[in-house]
């Protein structure tokens, strides 16, 4: 008898559903729903350009479209597909993506309809600048061994800044609000029947990576550390959690109210949630040595390690069976990418390229394949969103360096592709430092499938073969993955056999291009260094005169 699992992937413009075979790990179908509200999904507040909320309702109206939707499209693809088929349901979720919730779990969104600090607060919300920072200062001083799991930064888009930075500018909302869940783990609840902040499963994923959360000092931070951040925080811990599991566990079984929502058979298990990049990682084939890259607005790195692995300073997180069940979930990634290149063609890029933003990448790409590395003359810095990683710093803006009289719309592509490819490789370089081995790259997400000449220079850059993913929604098949474990249907490992696989296009280094861009990349790392670490001492001098006998060089 066949066995199908359905992965949820809720991301930041929009959610969708996979139906995936448990045995040959065929896709039978699947939707999309974009959310509604504010602009693409995201409400933005026009006086501050951190501001990113989301409304709850999407989440529940997307999720019921999304099944149904996948229900319908699998007996099309498959006429003997049974809905009583399914044993397993996983979610995936952008993070940290926190829901304020009252005493039964319910979003108090629409009793605050004129204050958006009540929404659910995106992951790319970056208004709790300022409390990071307060945060980071505070664990140095009193628990540093809670910054050695996370990188040596608090970061605004995690758990605790924003709860704080709520507190501090709207003390009525905080006050409101009974509990905090985040979106990977309410979203199960929901599914279960059981949003009780206190008693629903909290994803280890969500909770170590962003609320610094381990079992080597009791789980949250302590009362003590919480009262000198904030004494309304060593209540609110109260009203948290104490324990927190990893995705091959189950989070309860869909209830009868869902179930008839959605047209599936109750008592189908439901995964512990987890966030969509580690989820990707497993739908991706990750293990020990292979670094998965899931490219798209933003990019998240995550590759797993042996327990005994050290800490590595500037990476996101390094958590117990976060990613896969044993291992330490090692992530990292860059604030801006795919996000880099939709501004570039929205606001430079000129008519004459294309009357769409298709034809204007189209165009772009055609052009910059010709181009050697080098032969720009340019160089930037991907920081138009922040540093995620290594520098951990939101308020590092981007740059373009050796712009002329000359300069023309799909060179400045290029080299913003290569500045995020220099990103990327400075991320690996922070890993192997700390014996984190990449010994290949896997890549996922709409770029990897859309931009041969991206990956192209991604590989001439980190000098790594680059696989791509054969699934266009590994994180869905990730999370559909991890259920089917939680319902005890199999391993990971063997499903990952049966199911991962890559295609048939691997993009292999080009020896010159290596050689050219490890001189790029110096110069990169000058930069990088002198605008982003406040002990860098030295001198730039040579930057722009070293592009240009690059240019000279390759032209």
């Amino acid at each position: 008898m066949p066995s199908y699992a359905i992965g949820l992937d809720y991301g930041t413009n929009s959610c969708r559903s996979l139906i995936v075979d448990l045995e040959t790990g065929r896709e039978l179908s699947s939707a999309v729903f974009p959310y509604p509200s504010g602009v693409q999904g995201i409400i933005t507040d026009p006086s501050d350009p951190h501001v990113a909320r989301q409304n709850p309702q999407d989440y529940l109206d997307g999720c019921e479209y999304i099944i149904r939707e996948a229900l319908a499209g699998a007996a099309n693809t498959e006429p003997t597909f049974k809905p009583e088929e399914v044993v397993a349901i996983g979610v995936d979720t952008t993070g940290s993506t926190i829901i304020p919730v009252d005493e039964s779990g319910n979003p108090i969104a629409s009793r605050f309809s004129d204050n958006q600090d009540a929404l659910v607060w995106l992951w790319k919300d970056h208004t709790a600048y300022a409390e990071a920072e307060q945060i980071t200062k505070l664990a140095q001083e009193m628990r540093p061994e809670y910054l050695a799991k996370c990188g040596g930064t608090y970061s605004s888009e995690w758990w605790w800044a924003k709860i704080l930075h709520l507190k501090n500018n709207s003390p009525d909302v905080f006050d409101a609000a009974f509990s905090f869940v985040e979106h990977c783990d309410w979203l199960p609840a929901v599914l279960s029947g059981n949003t009780d902040p206190l008693a629903l499963k909290r994803s280890i994923c969500s909770a170590g990576h962003k609320a610094m959360y381990n079992k080597a000092w009791g789980g949250l931070p302590d009362k003590e550390f919480l009262t000198a951040l904030d004494p309304a925080f060593a209540d609110l811990r109260d009203r948290l959690f104490e324990e927190a599991y990893p995705s091959d566990t189950p989070a309860g079984t869909l209830c009868e109210e869902w179930a008839a929502k959605l047209g599936l058979p109750a008592g189908i298990t439901i995964g512990v949630g987890a966030f969509d990049c580690h989820m990707g990682a497993v739908g991706a084939g990750v293990k020990t040595g292979t670094l998965v890259k899931v490219l798209g607005t933003s990019t998240c790195d995550i590759t797993v390690a042996q327990p005994d692995v050290a800490d590595v300073p500037g990476l996101c997180g390094q958590v117990d069976s976060s990613v896969v069940p044993g291992l330490i979930g090692v992530e990292a990634g860059q604030s801006a990418v795919g996000d880099i290149f939709l501004w570039m063609a929205n606001h430079l890029v000129p008519d004459s390229y294309g009357d769409s933003l298709d034809a204007k990448f189209q165009a772009m790409g055609k052009m910059i394949a010709a181009l050697k590395p080098g032969q720009t003359g340019l160089l930037a810095l991907d920081w138009n969103n922040g540093n995620r990683t290594i520098l951990t710093d939101v308020r590092l803006t981007g740059i373009l360096l050796g712009q002329t009289l000359h300069t023309q719309a799909h060179e400045v592509y290029r080299a913003y592709i290569e500045a995020t490819a220099f990103g990327a490789l400075t991320i690996i370089k922070r890993m192997e430092e700390f014996n984190v081995s990449v010994d290949e790259v896997v890549c996922t997400g709409g770029l990897s499938l859309k931009n041969d000449t991206l990956m192209q220079i991604y590989a001439d850059v980190l000098d790594r073969p680059m696989k791509v993913s054969a699934s266009e929604q590994t994180c869905a098949l990730g999370a559909a993955m991890l259920a089917a474990v939680a319902a005890g249907h199999d391993t990971l490992t063997n499903l990952q056999e049966r199911i991962v696989s890559y295609s048939d296009r691997v993009y292999h280094p080009n020896p010159e291009s290596v050689t050219v861009y490890g001189k790029i990349y110096m110069l990169y790392r000058t930069l990088h260094d002198a605008f982003g670490k406040t002990d860098w001492s030295g001198s730039m001098d040579h930057v722009m005169k070293e592009l240009l006998d690059i240019r000279d060089k390759e032209s």
